[in-house]
């Protein structure tokens, strides 16, 4: 049985304080093509993939054929912020400390290409981060488990050895959905009963907190147990 264990991570809102530079990002793409959308439900709808995102805010009788004028402008508006995106407090301090005590770690996220690479830049942390599983590595973006289990592949490791740490429902889901232990954060901005209801083990206010209380987190707990149990 393998001793390997993974922390996955999910970026936006996890790592990285962007989840309200994309609601902004988000609402002003869909008002330049005539959808009013409020920021509170695009908010609620940030951490599923462009295509899932439409289809949650603009409902199945949408046309279909805006989806890549829509991505487009939402990245071009938001490409505008890459070269300041925060970090959250201690983000990358986090994924040294869980690394330094054996864990792999890999990113979870649905974004990719260079959008990916100003995350990265922002965390600072690429000497401890094994990889990520992005939107071009997966059919189905979360709540499927699609992005956690290749996240968890990555990593060689069984979901029963993974830790999935998010900030949305969506993250909560997938982690479930793929049988590894789901830990929320509440940078992302949504509530600490939503993500328990989504399954949430554990919920901390940013990374800075699960930092201050890894010894008393399910990452000591899971580290000291043997494979198989």
């Amino acid at each position: 049985m393998t001793t390997k264990r993974a922390a996955i991570f999910d970026v936006d809102g996890t790592l990285v304080d962007t989840n309200h530079l994309h609601v902004v990002t988000w609402w002003e793409a869909l008002r330049q093509a005539g959808h009013q959308v409020p920021m509170r439900d695009i908010h609620r709808a940030v951490g599923l993939s462009g295509g899932d995102l439409l289809d949650h805010l603009l409902g199945d009788d949408r046309d279909p054929g805006e989806d890549e004028q829509l991505t487009a402008a939402h990245h071009a508006l938001y490409a505008t912020y890459f070269e300041r995106l925060p970090a959250l407090d201690e983000a990358g301090d986090l994924l040294r400390a869980l690394a330094g005590r054996g864990w792999r770690i890999v990113l979870a996220t649905s974004v990719s290409g260079a959008e990916l690479s100003a995350l990265r830049r922002a965390i600072d942390a690429d000497d401890v981060i094994l990889g990520a599983a992005s939107a071009d590595d997966v059919g189905d973006g979360k709540p499927a488990p699609d992005p956690v289990r290749q996240a968890r592949e990555l990593a060689e490791v069984p979901s029963e050895r993974a830790v999935f740490v998010g900030d949305t429902v969506w993250d909560m889901k997938a982690a479930v959905r793929d049988g590894v232990v789901p830990v929320a954060v509440l940078s992302g901005g949504i509530p600490r009963a939503d993500l328990e209801a989504a399954g949430a083990r554990a919920v901390y206010q940013d990374p800075a907190d699960l930092l201050g209380h890894l010894d008393s987190s399910v990452f000591s707990t899971l580290a000291d147990r043997k494979p198989g149990q």
